[in-house]
């Protein structure tokens, strides 16, 4: 299974530690990592954002590897900086219009264009590369693996505040991400000349100039021969993340060794999934998502079981039967946002909530 490579992205934000709010000096943290991370750091729109991401990965444990790495690195150059980083995907309590831009003709591009929708973007994601044989199979395992969107975001949800208020959802950063154009869950596409159809339609009526600017929940990636989970807010640990990886790694491997038994999940329509992503957002693990099949509503930790059934007999294949087993612990402890919440609701005090997120940041690592 040595397709099933791993590139794995995350977004951090840089916290004043007398303040707790975002502290627009990443530019010092970007330039201090590249002399030793290189491309694996760069800026992002707002100077308060840095984002990391790994060399292509092997296996899970490289992955693991990788992250742990490039965590160390970045809370250590954020210490020589006397700034904090925290992983979760908004923070509690900064105003988006205080922020920051950087000053690059991409982001400027994006500002001309979509004005107050880019500058109100301040969220933070987890993005997950999955290596494939071709981008012909590539759409089909994209078409299947739609359906699991909403079941592996629930386990992420880390944003359930946004400018100082409970917004009572798990995960606010989705709709905060909504606003944009190109995002959400991808239509079906029966095959990869329709989405190439697609795409280059929309370059040359001038909608978008390159393929990057889909940004849907899940894509096949314009450049590269990966499927890229984009759904997710960047977690809290690093153990989540790896958790999450594995998770989307396995999703791939199961749909393409169906393909290859010349079998196939059975296909939903957007509007259906859409539903679950919804209730993902609004109540992550402890939501009712739908079983289709069924057409009943069913508590989250049992399609979760399903979902580990469903991708058991690829696990050890892949070697990532331990980092898979950390959903356990997720669904005990409870994800980012619940435990964000509990903090809250303990001590009333947003700052404490931001204290608890850098603390988490640098929980497991090694």
């Amino acid at each position: 299974m040595a397709m099933f490579t791993l590139g794995i992205e995350e977004e951090f934000q840089t916290i004043d530690p007398v303040t707790r709010d975002l502290r627009s000096h990443m530019s010092k943290i970007v330039d201090g990592g590249r002399i030793t991370l290189k491309e694996r750091v760069k800026a992002e729109m707002h100077q308060a954002v840095v984002e990391v991401g790994t060399n292509i990965c092997h296996n899970i444990q490289e992955a693991r590897e990788e992250v742990n790495y490039l965590r160390k690195m970045i809370l250590g150059l954020a210490d020589d900086q006397g700034l904090q980083v925290a992983a979760a995907g908004t923070h509690p309590f900064a105003d988006w219009a205080d922020q920051l831009i950087t000053d690059d003709p991409r982001y400027n591009e994006l500002i001309d264009e979509m004005r107050d929708v880019a500058r109100g973007n301040l969220i933070f994601g987890l993005h997950v590369h999955v290596g494939l044989e071709n981008r012909s199979e590539g759409i089909h395992i994209m078409n299947a693996v739609r359906y699991f969107l909403p079941h592996v975001y629930a386990l992420s949800t880390n944003s359930p505040f946004w400018c100082g208020r409970n917004t009572g959802f798990k995960s606010y950063r989705s709709k905060v991400f909504d606003k944009f154009p190109r995002t959400g869950l991808p239509d079906f596409f029966s095959s990869i000349h329709e989405y190439d159809e697609y795409v280059n339609l929309l370059i040359k009526t001038k909608c978008i100039d390159n393929g990057k600017k889909i940004w849907w929940d899940i894509r096949l990636h314009p450049v590269f021969n990966t499927i890229e989970f984009r759904i997710c807010d960047v977690p809290l640990r690093l153990e989540e993340t790896i958790c999450l990886a594995a998770i989307m790694q396995a999703l791939i491997a199961k749909i393409h060794k169906l393909h290859k038994q010349n079998l196939n999940f059975r296909g939903y329509r957007r509007i259906l999934i859409n539903e679950n992503k919804w209730r993902a957002a609004r109540y992550g693990i402890h939501s009712k998502l739908i079983d289709f099949g069924k057409q009943e509503e069913v508590d989250y930790q049992i399609l979760v079981y399903e979902l580990l059934d469903f991708i058991d007999d690829v696990v050890d294949q892949l070697g990532s039967r331990k980092e898979i087993e950390y959903v356990h612990q997720i669904l005990k402890m409870g994800t980012g946002a619940d435990r964000q919440l509990a903090v809250y609701e303990e001590t009333g005090d947003l700052k404490s909530v931001v204290d608890y997120i850098v603390k988490e940041t640098r929980m497991g690592l090694y």
